[in-house]
């Protein structure tokens, strides 16, 4: 009877420390799946149960990027220290982590200026003294949208503040309207010359003779010879 009842504690010890040891390893990503624009950044997060003393030296982390061809490693902790070496050169100089929160069980991975090409499933895989735990997620990175071309000036219509300028052709309207007066100066200046000209060639105004002008009161009437 005590033997059995040894045999049942044995059991149930193996069986608590079993779990204990598969449960020891939890790991999980924030949000499963990212959305993001071309040339601008993005934080992946995972988190994972951390050890009670707070050592990294037994931490290893791997994180990837799958594709349909090959696997290209984005970040690498060997030991609790980063190995930069094992990164693709695709992610070089573009993946930073934060190391203040590493020891509280999250990964942090900062991706800068994205491309269209980083558009894909990321896994990270988390590796302890006797456990292994992975999580995935998923990124789509779009094109730049075409943003519309500030509004110069001269563009605007109308309300306060809008250029007094205007368009092309109204900002040559004053010189056309200098035209137009250099013009008819020149139309009407001719016209008068003109009728100053007819003036002196009509034959009412040219000039009579002397005995014959009407307006002559200089010339003294003959002389009345009285017979005797």
């Amino acid at each position: 009877m005590i033997y059995r009842e040894k045999m049942i504690c044995s059991i149930l010890l193996l069986i608590t420390l079993t779990s204990c040891v598969s449960a020891s390893l939890v790991v999980n990503v924030t949000q499963s799946s990212y959305q993001a624009e071309e040339n601008h950044n993005i934080t992946l997060e995972w988190t994972f149960t951390t050890r009670t003393d707070g050592s990294l030296k037994s931490l290893y982390i791997i994180c990837e990027m799958l594709t349909d061809v090959r696997l290209f490693i984005l970040f690498h902790l060997y030991e609790g220290v980063e190995v930069p070496e094992s990164q693709h050169e695709r992610f070089a100089g573009r993946v930073q982590f934060d190391k203040d929160v590493l020891r509280e069980g999250r990964l942090r991975l900062h991706m800068s200026r994205l491309r269209t090409a980083d558009s894909g499933l990321y896994l990270c895989d988390v590796f302890t003294g006797h456990d292994e735990r992975s999580k995935r997620c998923h990124l789509n990175v779009t094109a730049e949208r075409d943003r519309p071309k500030p509004e110069t000036p001269n563009s605007s219509s109308g309300g306060r503040g809008a250029s007094t300028t205007g368009s092309p052709s109204q900002a040559q309207r004053p010189g056309w309207i200098g035209l137009y007066c250099v013009l008819g100066l020149i139309v009407a200046g001719t016209l008068l010359g003109g009728c100053y000209y007819l003036r002196r060639k009509h034959p009412m105004n040219q000039s009579l003779p002397r005995e014959l002008d009407p307006m002559n009161h200089s010339l003294e009437p003959d002389p009345v010879i009285l017979s005797l």
